[in-house]
C-alpha cells in the first residue's frame, strides 16, 4: 500500500501535567516517575476509546518542569516544553496541518486555545488505565 493510500492517523496530545495532576496520588513527590508511567499507560492503551476520531493515533505526550527528561518509547513521542505546556500543546496542535486533533486535558483556558487550531478535547478521564 502506497503512502498517500494510507489513512491519515488523528493525532493525540496529552497535557501531562493535567492529568498526571488529575489523581491525587503522590505524583508530586516524583513528578518525572509521573509521566514515565503515564508515558507506558499511553503506550499500552493508545489512547482514549470512544473518541471523536477511531485510533490508532499517533500519541504526543507533552512534559514540563520537573517531568522533563522523560524518553520516548514505540508509540509515544515525548515533547519537552521549554517553557509553558500549554504553549507547546498549542503549538503541537496547531501543527497537525489539517489532520484530526484530540487534546487530552482539563484545563479549560488551554481548551479554547486549542479549539481555536481545530483540535477537539476530551478529559483525563476519557484515558483508559493500563491493564493490570
Amino acid at each position: 500500500m502506497r503512502s498517500e493510500d494510507r489513512p491519515v492517523r488523528p493525532l493525540l496530545v496529552v497535557d501531562g501535567a493535567n492529568v498526571v495532576g488529575s489523581v491525587p496520588d503522590g505524583w508530586w513527590r516524583d513528578r518525572r516517575g509521573a509521566a514515565e508511567r503515564l508515558r507506558d499507560r499511553l503506550a499500552v492503551t493508545g489512547g482514549p476509546t470512544g473518541g471523536p476520531f477511531p485510533g490508532p493515533y499517533e500519541v504526543v505526550l507533552v512534559v514540563e518542569g520537573g517531568a522533563r527528561g522523560v524518553a520516548s518509547v514505540p508509540g509515544v513521542r515525548v515533547e519537552e516544553a521549554p517553557g509553558s505546556g500549554d504553549d507547546m500543546i498549542v503549538e503541537v496542535a496547531r501543527g497537525a496541518s489539517g489532520r484530526p486533533c484530540l487534546v487530552i486535558t482539563a484545563d479549560r483556558e488551554l481548551r479554547r486555545r486549542v479549539e481555536e487550531t481545530g483540535a477537539r478535547c476530551m478529559g483525563p478521564r476519557s484515558l483508559p488505565q493500563a491493564p493490570a
